[in-house]
Formats: structure tokens, sequence, C-alpha cells
């Protein structure tokens, strides 16, 4: 009779510094939720009594309705954000692809450094630089605009005498420094994703007879659009979030307009709380942290978003 001895199984005993490193990491990536749920439930919980108080005032007389407060501030966020992002990415990715593909080496190291001082700015500083000298050289290219043909088929540059007025602190004007601002951010994320592009396969499209054009079209783009996407996003979300330097800008008012330059007629989530925070108490601060929140929220729906979208792209 044979016996067979039982298999013996070569485990690698577990390290006590790799236990350690193994709770911290983790602990680390669920930190990040609980300061996110903690935010949440401190805007929530300080909001309450406003949302309270809608609620009870519209079942009777509907004379207080956080929609209509909460409502012209997300549409001239969103408006002034967008507009940024509009002009902003085009620009930043034809000096990133400057820099990667173009430029020669002594001109691109300095290009890169003065775009990464960019992105250390202050935001006041810039809010300073647009209202005290941008605005007033902006202003006979805004008249042009406003009286040209170009309202015909632009209605966004359209309003009336009374709303177009000197100073134009208007959203348009918020959204050319808010442009300015993001620009270093979405090109120094952009640079860098087009600089890990493989070597061969820029080499195998020019060897194939491709302009440098037409190898940037079909390899370097393609290959940086999910990153293009995330810079994009990092940019959105600090011109949703940028405070001094719309309010150093920016006229403010709590209208639904389209029309850009006009002066009054919009504002921000993120100044209009630091324009009324000093001033306001009770139901009235419980409103602005109410705002504070629906700003929270759209930051988390873009950033899910775009994080989607990233996704969607890495698996074509």
């Amino acid at each position: 009779m044979t016996t067979t001895s039982p298999q013996k199984t070569n485990r690698t005993p577990v390290r006590l510094g790799d236990r350690i490193f193994t709770s911290l990491s983790v602990g680390s990536g669920l930190l990040i939720f609980a300061a996110l749920l903690a935010v949440f439930l401190f805007l929530l919980a300080q909001s309450w009594d406003a949302i309270r108080a809608s609620t009870e005032v519209m079942g009777q007389s509907g004379e207080f309705s956080l929609a209509e407060f909460v409502g012209p501030l997300v549409f001239g966020t969103v408006l002034a954000a967008g507009l940024a992002l509009v002009m902003a990415v085009p620009v930043a990715v034809g000096i990133a692809l400057f820099i990667s593909h173009f430029a020669p080496r002594k001109l691109a190291t300095p290009i890169g450094y003065v775009v990464d001082l960019l992105a250390a700015v202050p935001s006041v500083v810039f809010g300073l630089w647009g209202g005290v000298w941008l605005v007033p050289k902006l202003e006979p290219a805004f008249r042009f605009l406003h009286e040209s043909l170009f309202t015909r088929w632009f209605p966004m540059f359209q309003g009336s005498d009374q709303e177009v007025t000197s100073p134009m602190r208007n959203v348009l004007a918020a959204a050319v420094v808010l442009a300015v601002m993001i620009l270093p951010i979405i090109t120094a994320v952009s640079r860098e994703v087009f600089l890990q592009v493989p070597r061969l396969n820029e080499e195998a499209a020019l060897a194939l007879g491709a302009t440098r054009w037409e190898m940037i079209r079909t390899v370097v783009l393609p290959f940086g659009r999910s990153g293009v996407v995330s810079a994009s996003m990092l940019g959105l979300g600090r011109a949703l979030g940028e405070t001094m330097a719309v309010l150093m800008v920016m006229a403010p008012g709590l209208t639904y307009t389209l029309h850009v330059l006009a002066v009054g007629q919009h504002s921000t989530i993120a100044s209009y709380i630091a324009a009324q925070n000093a001033e306001s108490t009770g139901l009235d601060m419980s409103k602005l942290i109410f705002a504070g929140l629906v700003l929270f929220v759209i930051t988390f729906i873009i950033n899910f978003i775009a994080r989607a979208i990233v996704s969607a792209s890495s698996k074509k």
C-alpha cells in the first residue's frame, strides 16, 4: 500500500510592512470618499433651513423659491465656464502641439516653464489684470461685435443700448479672463499626453508618406484624445469654482439671458457667495450654502461625465 503525502502549499508569508502599506493605501483611498461625504453632509445640513423654508412658503404663497434664487446663478456659472472652455481648449491644444512636436528643444523648454508658472499665478492677480487693463482694451472689440453685422448671425452679441454700457464688465469679459486662467492647466496636461505618443507610430506614419499635420491628425490627436478631455475637465472645474477673478471683472446680475455683452445681467455661484457672505446671516446664509451645495453637485456630475468619456475613449 502506497501512501501519498499531503501536498505542501508554498505560500509567501505576508510581512508586517506589507500589511501596514496595504492598510495605509486603502485608508488613504477611503479618506477621499469620507472627505467628500463630510463636505456634502455639511452643506446639506447648513442649507436645510433654506430648503425647509422654501418648501413651506411655496406651499402657501410661493413668495420664496430656491429654484428662482439658484437658477440664474447656475445659468451664469455654466455660461461663463462654457465660454471660457470654448476659447481656451483650441489655443491650449495648439500650444501643447507646438511645444511637443514643432518647437526646437531650446525653445520648447522655456515655453513649458512659462506655461507652468502661469498656472501658479493667484486668481486675484488675474482679477486685477482683467478689471483694470483687459476690460478697457476689449471694449472696442465688444462695440464692434454689438454694432456690426455679426449680431444677425450671433444673437449672443445682441442687447439693448442700455444693457451694453461702459465699462463692459460683462460675462464675456469674465469668460476671457477665465480662459486665460485655465489655459496653462489644459496646456500642461495636453503637452504631457502628446509627449507620450509612441515614437515608432509617428515614424511609421511619416514613412508612409504622411505630412507632419497628417501624422498629428491620424496618430497624435487620436492617442491623446482622452488626455485632452481630462485636461479640459480640469480646466472646466477651475472655471466653475473661480471666485475672485470673476467678482473683480463682472458686474453682478440675476437674469436668464444669452446676451453675453450685456452688463449687470449675470453672476456665478462662487462670486455671488463671496460678495454676499460678509453681510448674510440666518436664512440668507443658509441660501448661500445651498448655492454652494448646488455648485458641489454640478462639479461632481461634470467630473463623473468626464471620467465616463475618458473610459469610453480608452476602450476604442
